[in-house]
């Protein structure tokens, strides 16, 4: 038996690290990363969050962890394979056969943000709360790439900034990287704010919630319990 496990193993070894095979395993180990990502980082969070600040029973709570945990490293597992699928055909059919495009990353990007989270649920019409969370988490970091590379000189190989007029030069590049973050900051929980203060209801849920138990139901107490030891 341990002979047959040792043969097995081998062959997929020899199959696994034969080049010829490389692209489409990329496809599958993308697939296997998005999956083993998205479980470690909604888990932890989904177990903290929904036991804590949801009501229900404690299976009702685990089965909502159970389902965020899934649709987290589900569509994670699908964007990733979604995206290297599409590259690797760029890659050998598109018009430089066998070279990357300047562009196959972002139309294979756009594509899998349409399919993976761009779509609304056939049941329900909404787009899922854990496909929003990603979205918004990753645009976040696409902006403050981009104001990054906006003050970026430009390089030769197209691996430089922007460099956009006045605010690329280096003196002004400084001011502004070294101001940016606070004004960022500033302006950013001052809109959060007034747009809870007047607009709860567009904010995104999970986001709405957190800010509900600590700025909302900070007002109201009806005894020292829920002062202290309970918020209601």
């Amino acid at each position: 038996m341990s002979g047959s496990l040792g043969s097995l193993k081998a062959a997929a070894e020899r199959i696994i690290l034969d080049p010829r095979y490389h692209d489409l395993l990329s496809i599958v180990k993308g697939a296997r990363n998005g999956a083993v990502y998205g479980t470690k980082v909604r888990f932890p969070h989904a177990l903290v969050m929904i036991i804590l600040f949801r009501s229900g029973t404690l299976r009702e709570k685990f089965r909502l962890v159970f389902r965020a945990t899934r649709t987290h490293a589900r569509n994670l597992a699908k964007f990733a394979t979604i995206y290297k699928a599409i590259c690797l055909l760029l890659k050998h059919y598109g018009p430089t056969p066998g070279k990357e495009g300047p562009y196959d990353s972002f139309l294979a990007g756009l594509l899998g943000g349409y399919i993976v989270f761009g779509r609304r649920s056939p049941r329900t019409g909404k787009i899922s709360s854990v496909s929003q969370q990603i979205v918004i988490y990753v645009f976040a970091r696409v902006v403050l790439a981009l104001a990054r590379l906006a003050v970026k000189p430009r390089a030769s190989g197209g691996r430089g900034g922007f460099g956009l007029p006045v605010v690329s030069e280096p003196r002004n590049s400084a001011v502004i990287s070294y101001y940016a973050w606070p004004v960022f900051a500033s302006v950013s929980w001052a809109a959060v704010m007034h747009l809870f203060k007047y607009h709860a209801a567009e904010l995104q849920p999970s986001l709405r919630s957190s800010m509900t138990y600590i700025y909302a139901d900070s007002d109201r107490w009806d005894g020292l319990r829920t002062f202290l030891w309970h918020n209601k």
